[in-house]
């Protein structure tokens, strides 16, 4: 039920992103999902892509900084709420939520919202427990 995220580390440059997107697209690595956070000298841009492998082959023989790390996927109705029904079982429960990011496969739909969790097996467990429905990466890569 986990799924794997490559995060990128960028210098904070003009064409520091374009790079990262154009080997990703020149060896037909899809992104499903992303997101970028950014400091003064450097940037993370974390991805799901659908297929991590590919991915890290191609970061790593072309010199870009990166990582592979466990998140979790989580979907929720796309509606107020959501998101606060999925922290409230967690809070009840001492998971920290160590940051996240969201998109919507269709408006009015569902909700797609990817968790860094301090302990992913737990949260899993817990979230599972409340009747939340995590998706596993297969389906994630997949969408």
């Amino acid at each position: 039920m986990k799924v794997e995220q490559i995060s990128i580390f960028l210098e904070n440059k003009p064409g520091g992103l374009e790079e990262a997107t154009r080997l990703l697209k020149e060896a037909n690595v899809n992104i499903r999902t992303l997101s970028m956070a950014d400091t003064t000298d450097f940037g993370i841009l974390r991805l799901i892509v659908d297929d991590v492998e590919k991915a890290s082959r191609v970061l790593k023989e072309n010199g870009l900084r990166f990582n592979r790390t466990i998140v979790v996927a989580v979907e929720v109705p796309d509606r107020p709420g959501g998101l606060h029904g999925i922290l409230e079982a967690l809070t009840k429960n001492g998971i920290n939520v160590e940051y996240l990011y969201a998109f919507v496969e269709r408006s009015g739909q569902n909700a797609v919202i990817i968790f860094r969790f301090d302990a992913p097996e737990k949260a899993i467990e817990i979230l599972q427990k409340n009747g939340f429905t995590v998706l596993p990466g297969a389906t994630l890569y997949g969408m």
